[in-house]
């Protein structure tokens, strides 16, 4: 009796591994013609829900549609290192380290510009962003701004001409916009980005789920790690001009440069 048990558990154990080594091909193995969907266990197992988090596409904002490219008209991956720039406010502090390991691992040079408690109506009043790319060139633009929006009256009319702002000193470098990781819900800055944005530009992280500093804003750094991570996932199929990003061996690594600016500046 007891062999026949053991019989059982090992088929039973059997059947667990294949099943977490399915799921950790995220949607790369068929059988017969079925994709399996990865599984939120085995996302679980490796950091949390905060993996698994990402919303099911297309999405809305209100009553917004993300803009996205179809998906027959992606284009495909650009695999040319480039030199990118990514600006911001204090969410940075999170994301850009995990970035800079992704830059590292595809040689990407990582640029990264950190302005404290910094808006919309900061970044798009003031010469900052338009002297940054002068002084560097970027091929490529990350942004990282809303989180300090989250609660303005108003924000649609008040500060979309910030937005448009920021666009146009970007102008043609390709770019995606991170939205602010919402603890709460928001007054409309999610929505005053997605009408701006190009699609296939914006990145939503409303919705997604992150361990939270003792602020309740922040996400913490493994947190931050695995929203980063979830970007990295969107771009290809979502993102209107996908970059090279491979898997990086480590967990986080340094820019080329970071600049640093306080709320006064």
């Amino acid at each position: 009796m007891k062999d026949s048990y053991k019989g059982l558990w090992w088929i039973l154990a059997i059947a667990f591994i294949l099943f977490f080594i399915v799921s950790a091909a995220d949607g790369k193995v068929s059988f017969f013609g079925y994709t399996p969907k990865p599984s939120a266990m085995y996302a679980c197992l490796l950091g949390g829900e905060n993996a698994a988090a990402q919303p099911d596409r297309p999405v809305k904002v209100g009553a917004v549609e993300l803009k996205e490219p179809e998906t027959d008209t992606v284009p495909a991956i650009d695999t040319v290192p480039k030199t990118i720039l990514f600006f911001g406010d204090s969410m940075l502090e999170g994301l850009s380290p995990r970035l800079a390991a992704y830059c590292q691992a595809s040689g990407h040079t990582l640029y990264t510009v950190i302005w404290y408690s910094s808006t919309s109506e900061r970044w798009g009043s003031s010469s900052r962003l338009s002297d940054y790319i002068r002084r560097i060139r970027p091929d490529y633009i990350f942004i990282s701004l809303g989180a300090n929006e989250l609660f303005v009256a108003d924000i649609i009319g008040k500060r979309s001409r910030y937005v448009r702002n920021i666009l146009r000193d970007i102008g043609d470098i390709p770019y995606v916009w991170i939205g602010p990781p919402n603890w709460k819900d928001d007054t409309g800055v999610n929505r005053m980005i997605l009408e701006n944005a190009a699609p296939g530009c914006f990145f939503l992280s409303d919705g997604m789920k992150f361990d939270r500093k003792k602020d309740g804003a922040h996400p913490t750094s493994a947190s931050a790690r695995l929203w980063m991570d979830s970007v990295v996932r969107w771009m290809p199929g979502h993102c209107a001009h996908p970059i090279l990003m491979k898997e990086p061996s480590g967990q986080s690594a340094r820019p080329a440069r970071v600049f640093i600016h306080q709320p006064e500046d």
